[in-house]
């Protein structure tokens, strides 16, 4: 879908100035609502897809002045509704408890065995396995010159907007994959083979605004991709 997550060549946000130094932690919450994510995908309520398209369903102007892990905690809470792991009655319950109670501590450890400290510790750093193989054949083969499509899926997709009718080369190939325009609107994994494409600076901006002499590569699936005329 487009949407303001997709800022990638967006003209008109000013330049990107990022700190020589930034905490990883901004706030003590942002530390619990980091866990959100492996937790409640452990849980059952999404997979890495569906999270991502929660985020992207934040309205515009709660989204660009919110902070990143908001969206994270917004998006568990769409899903977990969505799953029937609760409902909105009672996560504005419990959001009015602890507005009441702010010093209340926590609900009690539950996990005394460590199982779910083990899968944190395994998921945060590594990620979640994507790689699937159906023994599908690849269309494409290293050195290819492809043309991403134009058309702009109304769900959720990772083809930005910013390479969408562009052309480039296949520098890598990396077998089937889970497809997210598939598995994030929950129509299933539907695996499809994935390439790293590069393009040139000039392509994807014009000769005029691109540093010359430089590239851009960029991880598409099969289908965003067709052979270049």
């Amino acid at each position: 879908m487009n949407g303001i997550h997709d800022l990638g060549g967006r003209d008109g946000l000013g330049a990107v100035a990022p700190p020589e130094s930034e905490p990883v932690w901004k706030a003590e919450w942002e530390k619990h609502a980091h866990t959100f994510f492996p937790l409640a995908f452990k849980a059952g309520m999404f997979g890495v897809d569906q999270f991502r398209f929660g985020m992207e369903l934040i309205p515009p102007v709660h989204y660009l002045t919110s902070p990143y892990y908001e969206h994270w905690v917004d998006s568990v809470a769409y899903h977990g509704e969505r799953t029937g792991f609760w409902t909105a009655e009672e996560i504005e319950k419990r959001y009015q408890h602890y507005l009441s109670n702010p010093d209340e501590p926590l609900p009690p450890d539950q996990d005394p065995d460590g199982e779910l400290i083990a899968f944190l510790n395994a998921a945060i750093p590594a990620g979640v396995p994507a790689g699937r193989d159906t023994g599908k054949a690849a269309k494409f083969s290293v050195g290819d010159t492809v043309t991403v499509t134009s058309d702009a899926p109304r769900g959720h997709t990772r083809k930005a907007s910013y390479i969408r009718g562009r052309t480039g080369v296949v520098v890598l190939a990396h077998g089937e994959m889970i497809y997210p325009d598939t598995a994030g609107n929950n129509q299933g994994e539907a695996p499809e083979h994935v390439y790293t494409v590069q393009f040139t600076n000039e392509e994807l901006w014009g000769a005029e605004a691109a540093e010359p002499n430089g590239t851009v590569t960029f991880d598409v699936w099969e289908p965003y991709i067709r052979p270049a005329a």
